[in-house]
């Protein structure tokens, strides 16, 4: 076996550049293309999918009966447009972000595929893969920054619309409806449109429940951890941060979810404990980003603040009377 240390001292021979003597970087070799019909098909069903869960959550009665009725009744579909254009709105803008910047920097990437989901929001996101190495830090910064703030622009429009067709209840919420948990942003924008006074809750008009999901989203991505967006964030920032963060991020998570009933905080701290959160390297590490950046950084900070969700959603088990 060679001596490695020796080999990697010895100053290269005249005419010989000393990248013989270092290990070449990883290079990602483009998948097999995927044909843009298949991204269609994801659409279309993701489609479906959310004008079904947009349906159901504007209906006043809440039961398997109604909702199995909602699967086949596209004459009762247009109470659930609002509903489903928000989000494929929301999602579509945040991969789009990320697909755009990928073009921009020449690397490969597909298409968004939109992923319906079996759930009360009708889908579980929409992805890209991006199938080629990243450049430099401030690609990898670009790129997964450029889909929370895409998504967030189109979001918040989506939720003071929302907010101004939604109506005060003097009730509480009946058994069985779904209550949407609060974030600072919805803490800043509620009182603008309702007084606190006299009023049991806010029977949110569907585009809310759109904004609020794309928010949801939007917090979770910018969750510092692994190749999250705000972990290819932090890591084109520093490394150093990026392996500290990593390394209590997921504990940190499940703590946070246990004392604010944050079942998803949970999850992604355990899912993160399990992966790892390690980041793939870069082409060129050595690339600043200069004060730009910096400055987006705390943007994107501020707007991961401000959609940071605490606390999962959950259906009321019973009122009192």
């Amino acid at each position: 076996m060679p001596d490695m240390s020796r080999l990697s001292a010895d100053p290269p021979p005249d005419g010989v550049g000393s990248s013989r003597f270092m290990p070449p970087p990883p290079v990602m070799r483009p998948g097999r293309p995927v044909h843009p019909l298949v991204n269609l098909v994801f659409f279309l069903a993701t489609l479906y999918s959310t004008l079904v869960a947009g349906t159901f959550l504007s209906s006043d009665e809440w039961s398997w009966s109604t909702f199995l009725e909602v699967l086949v009744s596209p004459a009762r579909w247009s109470s659930g447009v609002s509903y489903a254009v928000g989000v494929m709105a929301i999602l579509g803008a945040h991969e789009m972000g990320h697909f755009v910047y990928c073009r921009i920097y020449r690397v490969d990437a597909t298409w968004p595929f939109f992923l319906p989901g079996p759930n009360p929001f009708g889908t579980f996101g929409a992805v890209i893969r991006i199938r080629s190495p990243i450049p430099d830090r401030r690609a990898l910064f670009d790129i997964g920054v450029a889909g929370p703030i895409a998504g967030f622009v189109v979001a918040v429009p989506y939720l003071v619309y929302g907010l101004s067709q939604s109506e005060a209840v003097a009730v509480l919420p009946r058994e069985g409806d779904m209550v949407l948990t609060s974030c600072p942003l919805l803490w800043l924008l509620v009182p603008i449109f309702f007084e606190p006074d006299g009023i049991a809750g806010i029977r949110f008009h569907p585009t809310v429940a759109a904004a609020w999901l794309g928010l949801f989203a939007t917090s979770l991505n910018l969750l510092p951890l692994g190749q999250l967006d705000g972990g290819h964030m932090v890591y084109a920032l520093s490394r150093r941060a990026h392996r500290l963060v990593s390394r209590f991020g997921p504990l940190v998570l499940i703590l946070i979810g246990v004392l604010m009933q944050g079942f998803h905080l949970i999850l992604f701290g355990l899912i993160f404990s399990f992966i790892g959160t390690r980041h793939p390297p870069l082409l060129d590490e050595g690339a600043g980003l200069g004060r730009g950046r910096h400055l987006i950084a705390w943007l994107a900070l501020l707007i991961f603040i401000l959609c940071f969700i605490p606390t999962s959603p959950y259906f009321v088990a019973g009122v009192e009377p």
